[in-house]
């Protein structure tokens, strides 16, 4: 495995921040359906999103007697909306404005006698205008978008064996429309100081349900705010030492700015065997989180092999 590997491509984030932008709106109109369809699950597990062998995906959505479902296909460059009645209708993802994706969204459910009534406000983007008042025009990539949606298969691989490792309380490996990232998180069993929120746009209860208690959880997300993709890991509430806890592989770090560990992509992407790295990340960061903050390790973990 060589700083080639195809299954790892480089993904500069300044070469299509502005696709990622887009991206990042238009997914969260389909998460939102998804929030207003499902009942409210612990720690918001109800409105992520799922990956795909062509995608990102909705999952099936309760609309009377039927159901239906929302695919973003990377590999068609368009949005697949199937009804369980055979019924079906598109949106291609090409350049344009997230109001004129707003309103081909809602013109394909119409078009299927699904309702589209949500609240129009994106989520955790500090500035983000309402997805049917946002017209400024807005490129799209493909190659670069299919490129991050392989890339976060790779990681939904590696993430579903670090998670395999612990028989605690342990979300899916799943994807959050708000912050764009790929995460699971481990649970130590005890109650968290009541989170104090700030999200932008996501109500401070929100944020306390999702961290009712402490928790362990990395994942990856391209790097907005960041300037590069890269893996992360935090806890909360963070105990003391973690910062300073030695953590592998060489090229990971603690940021100060976002009190969280971090591992850039290219770190995992040019290793000799990048799988390695990235659960070498996993585990170090994890196992920092959990000996600072006093875990139950022994009844938590299967430790490093599942047992057949």
């Amino acid at each position: 495995m060589t700083a080639s590997n195809p299954a790892w491509p480089p993904l500069p984030l300044g070469e299509w921040e502005e696709t990622h932008a887009a991206l990042h709106r238009w997914l969260q109109i389909i998460g939102k359906l998804q929030l207003a369809g499902m009942p409210w699950t612990n720690h918001s597990w109800h409105v992520t999103l799922r990956l795909t062998a062509r995608g990102i995906a909705s999952g099936p959505l309760p609309c009377g007697e039927r159901f239906w479902q929302a695919d973003f296909d990377f590999l068609a460059q368009r949005l697949a909306i199937c009804v369980s009645d055979g019924a079906s209708a598109a949106v291609p993802l090409e350049a344009q404005s997230t109001a004129q994706f707003h309103a081909r969204v809602c013109e394909a459910l119409q078009s299927l006698a699904i309702p589209c009534d949500i609240r129009t406000q994106p989520c955790e983007i500090a500035g983000a205008l309402p997805f049917d008042e946002d017209v400024q025009p807005r490129p799209y990539d493909g190659e670069a978008a299919r490129r991050w949606w392989r890339i976060l298969l790779q990681s939904d691989r590696v993430l579903r064996i670090f998670r395999a490792r612990f028989r605690g309380k342990c979300s899916p490996v799943h994807f959050f429309w708000g912050a764009m990232d790929l995460a699971v998180t481990r649970f130590s069993g005890r109650t968290a100081p009541a989170h104090p929120g700030g999200a932008p746009h996501v109500a401070d209860w929100v944020m306390r349900d999702a961290y009712s208690h402490e928790v362990s959880s990395c994942g990856f997300w391209a790097g907005t705010g960041l300037g590069y993709p890269a893996f992360y890991s935090y806890a909360y509430p963070e105990p003391g030492g973690f910062a300073q806890a030695p953590v592998q592989p060489a090229g990971a770090f603690y940021s100060e700015a976002i009190r969280e560990f971090i591992l850039p992509y290219d770190v995992v992407r040019e290793a000799p065997d990048p799988d390695a790295a990235l659960l070498a990340f996993l585990q170090s960061t994890y196992e920092a989180a959990a000996d600072c903050g006093r875990w139950h390790r022994s009844a938590l973990e299967y430790g490093l092999r599942r047992p057949a």
